[in-house]
């Protein structure tokens, strides 16, 4: 069997795992120790299983993860996700929908402070579902504007998204939190039009809600006001060089402990279950780059990326059309795998295929996010919808996905946004770098 033989079978048999419900870190990090062993030998895939977990492990450039894990969870349980929610929705409550757009506007808003999609999802449902049901919206609007802002998560910054492809490729990570920027408010901005598109045609699923007068909406405002703050400090911090990705993120976490500190929320149950949840992302994250690193090196020996690159070059196609069919790969795998693993994964193989077309990495990196938030609201893998499942009793699951539907076809117009005009994600970070 040929090496470029092996790699084809490696990806099959981890598709096969896949399917069969294991764990997407172990089945990476199983497959690729098994393939660089019949490729090599038995000492070397010892070796790697030697070096890279400690090497990972002991990445500086890898502490940027954790921390901001760490400052989305002191903000989550610091209740700051309902002033967000609070403040959108007295603003927006008078519309057809306006409980719908509240909830986009609040993701929007806790995705600056979470960089996780999943914990976007949940913790805006848990907020936001009540209401809605209050409220008498349809189940299938409410689960489906909920499933979609938490793909805000990774994409507005900051972004573990961001992060993890800035690492894989060697592309700065405030680069990639400025390009994330514009793209995101304008995701939110479909998102937002989606649903106003969907009430002007049946109103009744998103009846409007109660009236609050002038200094009541004004007064809301306090309930953005620390997040705010907080956003300019990391972020801004970030994007002026006052200090790197790793440094922003510890002072994130730093700010939000203590904005948590001010609400009187520090307590043992509080600090322990923000710790737990901080530990618990974080070695799910690191097990998926380790076993990622194992398979890249697997695939590398192999010459698997180098072939595809180089049939793909011979080919006498426009480089956009190379580019969507890559971009169909990346979906399609985003919906049988976690949206981290399936970066991390297709990275080595299409990486070099677009720096030899003479594509932007940063426009690149933005565009391979947004196709992740595809993966995370598309069956049978869409995380977010199992999230918001449970957190809807009652609702079918069937439901959810048709709520979905609309928003899904929001964020591939975004994306198609993107391609037209990649002014839109290279504009910030050429203005600051």
């Amino acid at each position: 069997m040929t090496l470029t033989m092996m790699g084809i079978v490696g990806i099959i048999v981890l598709i096969i795992l896949l399917f069969m419900g294991m764990n997407v870190g172990f089945c990476m990090l199983a497959v690729g120790f098994v393939g660089f062993t019949a490729a090599v030998n038995m000492p070397a895939a010892i070796g790697l299983l030697k070096t890279i977990p400690f090497n990972t492990a002991a990445n500086f450039n890898l502490s940027v993860i954790p921390l901001f894990v760490l400052m989305g969870q002191f903000c989550f349980h610091s209740g700051v996700s309902t002033g967000l929610y609070e403040t959108c929705y007295k603003w927006l409550s008078r519309l057809n929908g306006g409980l719908s757009v509240a909830t986009i506007g609040a993701s929007s808003l806790f995705a600056a402070i979470c960089g996780s999609s999943t914990a976007t999802a949940a913790t805006m449902g848990t907020v936001c579902m009540p209401e809605m049901k209050k409220y008498g919206y349809n189940d299938t609007l409410s689960t489906g504007c909920l499933a979609a802002g938490g793909t805000l998560g990774i994409l507005i910054p900051p972004s573990v998204g961001f992060i993890l492809y800035g690492i894989a490729t060697g592309n700065s990570i405030g680069a990639l939190f400025a390009a994330g920027l514009v793209p995101g408010i304008l995701l939110t901005a479909f998102y937002v039009i989606t649903i106003l598109i969907i009430c002007k045609i049946d109103p009744s699923k998103g009846p409007k809600g109660e009236k609050f007068s002038w200094l009541e909406k004004f007064n809301s405002l306090k309930g953005v006001f620390a997040i705010a703050l907080l956003f300019v400090i990391v972020i801004g911090g970030i994007f002026a060089g006052f200090f790197t990705a790793n440094e922003g993120a510890a002072i994130g976490s730093f700010g939000a402990f203590l904005f948590m500190l001010f609400r009187g929320k520090v307590n043992r149950k509080t600090l322990k279950a923000a710790l737990y949840g901080t530990i618990k992302t974080s070695a799910m994250i690191f097990l998926i780059i380790i076993g990622a690193y194992v398979f890249g090196y697997f695939l590398t020996i192999t010459k698997l990326p180098m072939s595809i690159a180089s049939g793909v070059a011979a080919m006498d196609v426009s480089p956009y059309i190379v580019l969507i069919l890559v971009l169909v790969v990346y979906m399609a795998m985003g919906t049988i795998m976690d949206s981290l693993a399936m970066l991390l994964l297709l990275v080595p193989i299409f990486y070099p295929l677009i720096m030899d077309l003479g594509m932007d990495p940063i426009w690149f990196g933005v565009l391979m996010v947004m196709v992740m938030e595809t993966g995370q609201i598309t069956p049978p893998a869409g995380i977010n919808v199992f999230v918001i499942s449970g957190i809807a009793k009652g609702v079918p699951m069937q439901t959810i996905y048709k709520g979905v539907a609309p928003f899904l076809l929001a964020l591939v117009l975004a994306i198609a946004v993107i391609i037209m005009i990649p002014q839109i994600a290279l504009w910030l970070p050429s203005v600051l770098y």
